[in-house]
Parts: structure tokens; sequence; C-alpha cells
């Protein structure tokens, strides 16, 4: 049996063809879409929870150095690994929330696979992480579909990384066909994430069409340029079909992180003073809450930091505020905040202002974020969104007849009218926005292996 798979960054799903037709897989208490988050005890249990309880051995001496690693300081610290002690989805969302201090967690693995400059044990604990989590979904799949599932079409976007070019898109491919291979499937392909939500649009088409899909994501924005309609469907090869790509790393989490920057973080003691009357650093604010990057999240969370955090305290007109940063220090709330500002997006797509409470140092603090506060936010995200699309319209000569928006972060009304703006006259419409690229994928998983 195959499926498509969408390795989101935000949330995950599969889906199997069905007489003819995609039907999304139940992952999680029912539900077809799982977050793609996952908790643990330890960084370090993550790797042999995965060899103890879900069958799953290293394939290499990379591999096995990490393994053991993990195992020994484990040990050290008497943490004994049980099963059920590694989540996924909602239930390790829950989990973290509930005490973010005592355990390990992580969202959206995806976003560093193309990181630059990782080094062999990094890339192999990231391999861990994301077979786990395939693993998982690979279970939950074939209980659904009552029958195992051996082949699977994989979503890529066109660029994993901003920086690092086509050797930082196959070291991110990489480690997901290997950890694709470790959790039990045995054919794996992969697909551009814009053309399988292109592909999924086409089956609605009854005429010959030049579509322009802005495929916005947790992670990424992809735009690709397609010839779609009844002459194109059933071709194995659509590379004529393929008139331009553009892709990079910035989408809805970037979205969420600014939000949180520009309009939760002041609550920390951005913008304010020293006593000296210098502005604070903006890097602690930032770094934070930049759950999408290595590097900023080490420098925050590094051990060494605490003492810089503690002078600023000290140094600072508003200690208080201080207080609370320090607070997001000692217990990793970083995510919290981002979910925050998330949340806060999602309700202002549809209303004018909304009232967010963050519970910090037993205070309950409130901001009010309007539409405009909100637009302000996001305004350099967005416009490197737009000038995505202006790069994929560059490469072709060709017009779309109709712009096809699919991803989570799409349903955004700021990112719908600054598309317009760009392609005035141009008709825009969007079918589902969380299932139209993991419904393509098994429709081309069903070329590559039917």
């Amino acid at each position: 049996m195959f499926i498509g798979f969408d390795y989101g960054t935000a949330n995950c799903s599969v889906a199997m063809m069905e007489q003819g037709k995609p039907r999304l897989l139940a992952l999680e208490n029912n539900q077809h879409y799982i977050p793609s988050t996952l908790c643990a005890p330890t960084r370090e249990s993550v790797s042999e929870y995965l060899y103890r309880f879900m069958d799953v051995s290293p394939v290499n001496a990379t591999g096995e150095q990490v393994l053991r690693r993990a195992m020994s300081m484990n040990r050290e610290e008497d943490i004994i690994v049980e099963r059920g002690d590694l989540l996924f989805g909602q239930a390790a969302l829950d989990c973290y929330l509930d005490d973010p201090e005592e355990v390990y967690y992580v969202k959206s693995p995806k976003s560093f696979l193309g990181a630059n400059g990782l080094h062999d044990v990094q890339i192999s604990f990231f391999e861990d992480l994301v077979c786990a989590m395939m693993k998982n979904i690979k279970s939950k799949a074939e209980q659904d579909a009552q029958q195992a599932i051996s082949s699977t079409v994989i979503g890529r976007p066109v660029n994993f990384q901003g920086t690092g070019g086509e050797r930082a898109n196959q070291q991110a491919e990489g480690i997901l066909r290997q950890a694709a291979q470790r959790a039990g499937f045995q054919h794996i392909e992969f697909q551009f994430e814009p053309v399988a939500a292109g592909l999924e649009y086409e089956s609605t088409l009854t005429g010959n069409k030049t579509v322009l899909v802005v495929d916005i994501g947790g992670g990424t924005t992809d735009c690709s340029l397609i010839e779609m309609g009844p002459e194109w469907v059933g071709k194995h090869d659509r590379t004529k079909s393929l008139l331009a790509h553009s892709g990079q790393r910035i989408g809805g989490n970037d979205l969420d992180i600014h939000l949180a920057f520009r309009q939760l973080m002041p609550l920390f003691g951005f913008g304010s003073k020293t006593l000296k009357g210098t502005d604070m650093p903006i890097s602690q604010f930032w770094n934070a809450i930049a759950i999408n990057n290595v590097a900023a999240q080490t420098d925050f969370y590094g051990s060494s930091n605490f003492r810089a955090l503690d002078q600023l305290r000290r140094d600072a007109a508003d200690p208080e505020k201080l207080k609370r940063l320090i607070q997001v220090y000692h217990d990793t709330l970083g995510y919290q905040i981002v979910r925050k500002a998330e949340e806060s997006k999602i309700a202002l797509s549809d209303a004018a202002q909304y009232c967010t409470n963050l519970n910090v140092l037993s205070e309950c603090l409130q901001a009010d974020i309007s539409q405009s506060d909100m637009a302000a936010a996001i305004e350099s995200p967005r416009v490197k969104m737009a000038e995505l699309v202006l790069e994929a319209m560059q490469q072709s000569d060709k017009k779309p007849d109709v712009i096809y928006m699919t991803g989570g972060t799409a349903r955004s009304p700021i990112l719908r009218a600054s598309i317009e703006a760009l392609l005035p006259n141009v008709p825009i419409v969007s079918g589902s926005y969380f299932g139209s690229v993991t419904a393509g994928l098994a429709r081309w998983a069903q070329h590559c292996f039917k």
C-alpha cells in the first residue's frame, strides 16, 4: 500500500487513494492532522526510546555513537526511559504546557533540517527525531487503513533553507529519506509541495489553465507556475508543465515569531531602557522566541546566558520586566509565547481586535492586539513572501490564469491582499488549506507506485 505524506512544519498528515480519490487517515484522536511536535523526559530519551520501544536501530557508526551517548547520559542522571515517555502531537504539547521546565519539547523539527553547519552527530539526532515522528504516524495510519504501508511520496519545499542552496536541500532530503527508511517505508519518492497542491486542484479542472500555486505553510513559502488541466492529467513526466519555481524558509512560524516579538516581548522588557537611558539589546528578546533558529535558541538558553540576563536585570530601569525574561530562560517559555502569538494571528483573521493572556511569575499578563498591529508586526516576512511570487513570475513570460492559494498560513487576509495587489485581475481560489498538499501527494504516489 502507498500513501502521500505531508511531513509539515506545523502539522503532519497522510492520505491514501480510495475509489479514485484521496482519503486522509486518522493520526491522533480520530483527527487527520497531528501537530509536528514531540515531547520526552530529556533530549537523550528520544534516541534511547526509539531503540528500546519503537524497535528502530542505528544504521551507521554515528547513529550508534548517538545512541550509546544517550543511554550513558540517561544512566548518569538516573533517568529510566519507559514505554509511553515519548509523546507526539497534541499530547506532546499538552505535556509541555503542563510543566515546561521538566520536559524536552520540540516543535517543527523540519525547520532545522537544512540548517547550515550541522555536524554528523547533530544530523543523526535530527534523523532520530524525524524517524520517531514518522514511525508513530505510519503506525497510526496503518491502524486506520487496516493494512501495512510500504511506499510513500513525501512532500518537500522548493528550498528548505533561505541560505545554503542545493547543499541544504540535499542535507534535509537526506535526513527525511533515511528517517523514512528506518521508520519502515521500503519505497520513497519526493515531490515539491506546491506541485502536489496543484495536482489536487488540477483534478477539479475541465480545461487547461496556467496556475500559480502559492503554498504558504508553517515553515516555508513556495510558489510554482504550472500548466494544468486535462492535457496533463495522468502524465508521469510533468517536466514541461512546470514553468517556474521559487521558495524560501519563511512561513507561518515566522509570522508568529514577528508578532510575538513586536506585541508580546515588550512585556518582558523589549523596548525598555537601562538606568543610563540606553536601549536593551534586541538579541536577548529575539533569540528567546526564535524557535526555528538553532543558533539563536542555543545562545539564549545556554548556561552562560543567565549571567548576561541577570546583569540586564540589574541595569534595567524596569527590572520587573527583566525578571519575566529570566523566567522565560528558566522555564523554556519561548514556545509558549510564540503559541500565544499564533493564537492571536488565527483570531485576527476574523476579528478586528484580540486580547491574549500570558501567565508568568504568578502574573497574568495581557496584550491587546489589533489587525493593524499585526500587519505592522509581520511586514518584513510579508514582503519576503511577496518577493517569492514576483521571483516565480520573472522566471516565465506567462501570466497565470488563476492563483491557487493553499497552506494554513494562506488563510491570512493580509497575505491574500498582498498577492491581489501584485497580480490584479487574476482570480484567487483556494481548496483545503491544510489538506491539498497531502491529497496531491497521494495522487502522485498513485503514479509512482501503481
